[in-house]
């Protein structure tokens, strides 16, 4: 009978851990709800990746919580992330969900922190939580971290009382926009290498390649060809006034990022990447998934239709965008129909306008907008590959190019000497 080591919480919130023999892991997790614990990890005692503490013996509990001495020595550091608020609430839902009360709940994360941020940040909702505030007014003490989506879903949970339930509708609701603007970062690094490539390509040419040939090209003067003249000037310049051009490059680049960044240079940059091809329609399907996944979940867990607009407005980051969604909510709230609200801003597509009168006309807006979101997803995923099958040759022949008319140019000043030998 194969051994399991696991990792539980005690009614009185304490993280226990251990080593028992099971059939399988299903009669592990059944042995540990019977002795009154609510399991949290388990493992194959052969390739578990953590032990239980000195002292545990098979089936048999430590005496102390939290975590071994091990893992506490390897805590990582840096302030609360993205990352961290979804395994919280990731691990939150599934001790709520095995009845573990919301103080006790809270007590494990403590245990369970891997960051004294992390610790520190759920130790001071605690401390909320036990003074008699609602989680959602606690957690609103940190709204730059978790955000009023994130803090209406969680009031939501505490009214319907259907807390673990809202709670894995939050953590599939994060995992997807992760996995949305992961796609789209990771869409971005190949380009990415390929520009460097060509850049560092020029520069080798430019800097170390060209130079070995000047002495060769010194006394024929005008007589060379034009393009190599050209790529010698190019070199020579690049030897001269290389260092002046990086630091030149670098400083225009920080200031125009600089300038992007402010209210001015976010609303022209914005605009301009709406209308660019293929680039823009990607860029607008995005944030419309944004819009319609924030706005589906919200309705879903029973959040009213205004508060939902106006957070679900908030999630579009493209500020063109974010101002013409904003002029849906004050239409609703005079009595208008979402659908027809919705049609004045332009921005939807006829398919997701008819989704969405469908969805008002039943009374099922909100699955019909997270129907919205996943269509819209899919497009984005595919528009974004069919991207990259333009822009990766592109790129490549670019490259080639430009390092083909370095080489053709000094090629063509070697048989103009070989001419004048003649």
């Amino acid at each position: 009978m194969p051994d399991f080591v696991w990792r539980a919480a005690t009614a009185a919130g304490k993280v226990e851990e251990g080593r028992l023999s099971a059939p399988s892991s299903a009669a592990a997790l059944r042995q540990l709800r019977e002795q009154g614990l609510t399991p949290l990890r388990i493992d194959d005692a052969a390739a578990a990746s953590f032990t239980p503490g000195a002292g545990a013996s098979a089936g048999a509990r430590p005496a102390g919580g939290g975590l071994p001495a091990p893992a506490r020595g390897r805590q990582a550091k840096g302030p609360v992330n993205a990352a961290d608020v979804l395994a919280l609430t990731s691990e939150l839902a599934i001790m709520l969900r095995a009845g573990l009360a919301l103080d006790n709940a809270l007590r494990v994360l403590i245990d369970m922190s891997h960051k004294p941020s992390v610790g520190a940040l759920v130790q001071g909702i605690l401390d909320a939580v036990k003074g008699g505030t609602p989680l959602s007014r606690a957690l609103a003490a940190h709204r730059e971290l978790f955000g009023d989506f994130y803090i209406n879903m969680v009031r939501s949970g505490e009214v319907s009382g259907q807390m673990s339930a809202v709670l894995d509708r939050l953590v599939e609701h994060m995992e997807r926009q992760r996995a949305l603007r992961e796609s789209v970062v990771s869409a971005t690094i190949y380009p990415a290498i390929l520009l460097a490539v060509a850049v560092l390509s020029l520069i080798a040419m430019l800097g170390f390649v060209v130079p070995q040939f000047e002495k060769l090209f010194t006394d024929m003067g005008d007589a060379l060809p034009l393009p190599t003249r050209i790529v010698m000037e190019m070199g020579h310049a690049f030897r001269q006034y290389g260092l002046l051009i990086g630091v030149a490059a670098v400083g225009g680049v920080m200031l125009l990022m600089r300038w992007l960044r402010s209210p001015a240079g976010q609303q022209w940059w914005q605009a301009r990447l709406l209308r660019l091809p293929l680039v823009g329609r990607l860029a607008l399907r995005y944030q419309l998934t944004l819009f319609s996944r924030s706005l589906g979940t919200l309705l879903g867990n029973g959040v009213p239709m205004l508060t939902a607009l106006h957070i679900a407005t908030d999630t579009v980051g493209n500020a063109v965008l974010h101002q013409a969604l904003a002029k849906v909510a004050p239409i609703v709230k005079e009595g208008g129909k979402v659908v027809q609200a919705i049609s004045l801003t332009g921005i939807f597509e006829p398919l997701a306008i008819n989704l969405i009168r469908v969805g008002e006309e039943t009374g099922r807006i909100g699955p019909m907008m997270l129907e919205l979101s996943n269509i819209l997803n899919r497009e984005v995923e595919t528009g974004i590959k069919r991207l990259l099958t333009l822009v990766e040759p592109v790129l490549i022949l670019v490259l080639g190019v430009l390092i083909a008319g370095i080489i053709v140019s000094i090629l063509l000043g070697i048989l103009s000497i070989n001419d004048l030998a003649v």
